[in-house]
């Protein structure tokens, strides 16, 4: 990878972390967890730990769009060889969840529901988004696509096939 392309990465990612109205603007005092998840917000991140008795409470950000049904990104799945296919595809997506979530509490599944003929699971986090319509598009081909919304903190990725 380019350290041009590198760069631009980074300073979305900043953008990003900026403009998130799901990541605090405030100084997070700590440790703190989250009540819902149980989430340990300590050394400037969310993680998965024990917390002293004496930590704060607060929600983390992925429960906090869970509560308010806000997700970060949605993930469109459709057509004939999706629905042949649905379990195993979907069993695909919810490890790739799984995995990212033993490692970064805040990267999770919000809901899966059935739409108008088509998958749409939504997610806290808008890389996981992208990287489970990818990890299905490199398991199984068909078409994606990827729009990122203002700010990059929002991202609509279609797969079908």
């Amino acid at each position: 990878m380019s350290e041009y392309l590198h760069s631009e990465r980074h300073n979305r990612l900043l953008k990003e972390m900026d403009h998130d109205p799901y990541h605090s603007k405030r100084k997070i005092k700590e440790p703190t967890k989250c009540p819902d998840c149980g989430a340990v917000f300590h050394k400037g991140r969310w993680t998965w730990g024990q917390a002293p008795d004496d930590a704060h409470e607060d929600l983390c950000p992925a429960c906090h769009r869970i509560h308010d049904r806000i997700p970060a990104g949605y993930l469109t799945l459709s057509g004939e060889f999706f629905n042949e296919h649905k379990d195993e595809i979907m069993h695909l997506i919810r490890n790739l969840e799984e995995k990212e979530r033993a490692e970064h509490p805040l990267k999770r599944i919000i809901d899966v529901e059935d739409q108008d003929g088509a998958t749409v699971v939504t997610f806290t986090d808008a890389h996981l988004t992208h990287g489970a319509a990818e990890a299905v598009y490199h398991a199984y081909k068909g078409e994606m696509d990827a729009t990122y919304g203002d700010e990059d903190i929002l991202i609509r990725a279609t797969w079908s096939r």
